[in-house]
């Protein structure tokens, strides 16, 4: 009886440590990369943030140590629905442990409800809205590039001091536009600004006309355009067709990225004025990246920011994995260790992750080159001032996270 009750022990003893061995040196990661692939955001993730999730896997050095690592895509086609089904199917069926970019912050409030639910990852670098750090924040997401506080505090302030005190709203009807007129308007009374009136415009409108007549009759210093993508490069050329600017008013890009200057060219976009944290010819590291980028985009464009958000976010993941040695599938846990590593890489150089998910790093605020400043492709920011990375985020004081609530 002794033989067999030391038998069965052991043989249990076997099992248990062969299964934890095997958890212990489970190595496999799946990366969702979710995007507009195909309209109005295209340019700004699509593609290129898939490309930047696998460079960024690439670069760590992972899968020659062990390690397999997917990169999956997926196209919310700017619908909530759309997306949080398609999150929902990557998480349940597909296994993917951590979704990235969602530039559309009615989707990226979606996924972040449906991440939290099942206990996984989602590291927004697309999606605008202030809210997925403050009374939407989960233990499961980190904001990692931009967002309306930082949009409107850049720009926006440094509007308001520059003499722009009266603004009028030309705003995209969803959750991002919302929350950048918001915050844009916060920062404008701060500054002693009045805000004269607003119009909201559907998503990827092809006609602003209505829109910007309204605009022009407001009289206002600053019209805000509080959109992003497609919508404001149409928004912009139809400004100029309508001799807005000329006129007397300015424009304010309160989001604007590098594809969306190359679109409209140097002509119309020059003297621009608009905040980004990213930009490819800040210095030599991140002049290769935007080398080694866009050889290998079928455009040959340069990196946005959130197709730098992107390779960041995937890069200290996969940091945090490797000092873990292993993959516990578990996304609050691992989430915790990524915000208690101190964050450092090529394009954002070193920074932090709050507590509420904030990534935080130093943001720019720069003025679009006239033509004949510009000495050749994609050279087209110069730089007006730095702010600093705890001048650039919602102060932690500040922030509606339940998170933070002891």
């Amino acid at each position: 009886m002794k033989s067999k009750i030391s038998a069965l022990m052991l043989s249990t003893a076997l099992v248990f440590g062969l299964g934890t061995a095997a958890f212990a040196q489970d190595k496999n990661v799946k990366i969702g990369s979710l995007s507009d692939q195909s309209s109005l955001y295209a340019d700004v993730g699509g593609p290129g943030s898939t490309l930047a999730a696998q460079m960024a896997v690439e670069d760590s050095g992972l899968t020659k140590k062990g390690w397999t690592i997917e990169v999956v895509s997926g196209d919310h086609q700017n619908k909530p629905d759309v997306g949080s089904n398609i999150a929902r199917q990557w998480y349940d069926v597909d296994k993917v442990d951590v979704i990235v970019d969602v530039p559309n912050s009615g989707v990226a409030l979606a996924v972040n409800n449906v991440t939290k639910e099942k206990n996984k990852i989602f590291l927004n670098s697309g999606a605008a809205s202030s809210d997925l750090t403050n009374a939407q924040c989960t233990p499961n997401t980190i904001h990692w590039t931009y967002d309306t506080y930082n949009l409107a505090h850049g720009t926006g302030g440094a509007l308001v001091k520059a003499g722009g005190d009266s603004w009028f709203f030309l705003t995209a009807d969803y959750a991002f536009g919302a929350a950048l007129e918001r915050d844009t308007t916060a920062v404008v009374k701060e500054e002693g600004g009045k805000v004269l009136g607003g119009v909201k415009h559907p998503l990827n409108t092809s006609d602003f006309s209505s829109f910007l007549l309204q605009a022009q009759a407001s009289k206002a210093k600053i019209i805000g355009l509080a959109n992003a993508g497609g919508d404001t490069t149409n928004s912009i050329k139809q400004a100029a067709e309508f001799g807005i600017v000329s006129g007397g008013q300015k424009l304010a890009a309160l989001l604007l990225f590098i594809s969306d200057v190359n679109s409209l060219g140097l002509n119309v976009a020059q003297g621009l004025n608009f905040t980004e944290t990213f930009y490819w010819d800040m210095n030599d590291q991140t002049r290769a990246f935007g080398k080694r980028f866009s050889e290998r985009m079928k455009n040959k464009q340069m990196p946005t920011m959130v197709h730098a958000g992107v390779y960041s976010a995937v890069t200290h993941y996969l940091k945090v994995l490797e000092k873990e040695g292993s993959n516990s599938h578990d996304g609050a846990k691992i989430v915790a260790a990524m915000k208690a590593l101190p964050t450092d890489d090529p394009l954002f150089g070193k920074g932090s992750i709050q507590p509420n998910g904030r990534k935080i790093h130093p943001s720019y605020l720069f003025e679009v080159k006239k033509p004949s400043e510009s000495k050749g492709p994609w050279d087209y920011y110069k730089l007006v001032s730095t702010i600093p990375a705890d001048k650039s985020f919602t102060p932690l004081d500040k922030s509606t996270c339940p998170l933070l609530k002891k």
